[in-house]
């Protein structure tokens, strides 16, 4: 996984070619748009990272905030990382009925949706993934699987 050194959101955005900025930043102002309250953006591992501040969730493994999404380019292509789809099986199912509907066949990690283009992800259902995840479930999820 190739990690940038910016540490800003704007250096990291900068650093990227003009296809791969404008796609990421599209993705970002969904998601900004839609990111339930509690979570915060940030540049993290390398990428940008929605994520649970430790001050409001400090119990983590890694001693590191909780994410729920991040945004990345990689070498051959970009990556949207969705914790949540990694946890809750319903929302990988929903992810891929909408690749599916989509006629699409997803690039796919446990966390990771690659892509080269927009038109390859169902951006829509993303987003939605992310907003109807709150804070409060999320960490509800966590310490289940916590707990195990």
């Amino acid at each position: 996984m190739v990690q940038s050194k910016a540490t800003t959101i704007e250096d990291y955005l900068n650093e990227l070619p003009e296809d791969r900025r404008e796609a990421i930043s599209t993705i970002r102002d969904k998601i900004l748009e839609n990111l339930p309250g509690g979570y915060v953006e940030s540049m993290n591992w390398g990428m940008i990272s929605y994520e649970i501040p430790l001050e409001t969730y400090p119990d983590t493994y890694n001693k590191q905030p909780l994410g729920i999404a991040a945004l990345a380019s990689q070498k051959n292509h970009m990556a949207i990382y969705m914790m949540g789809c990694y946890m809750v099986p319903e929302q990988q199912e929903r992810l891929l009925k909408a690749y599916k509907e989509m006629g699409v066949k997803p690039n796919m990690g446990k966390s990771c949706i690659r892509f080269t283009k927009l038109e390859k992800i169902p951006l829509d259902t993303i987003v939605g993934l992310i907003h109807d995840f709150p804070v409060d479930e999320y960490i509800k999820h966590y310490e289940s699987v916590k707990k195990k």
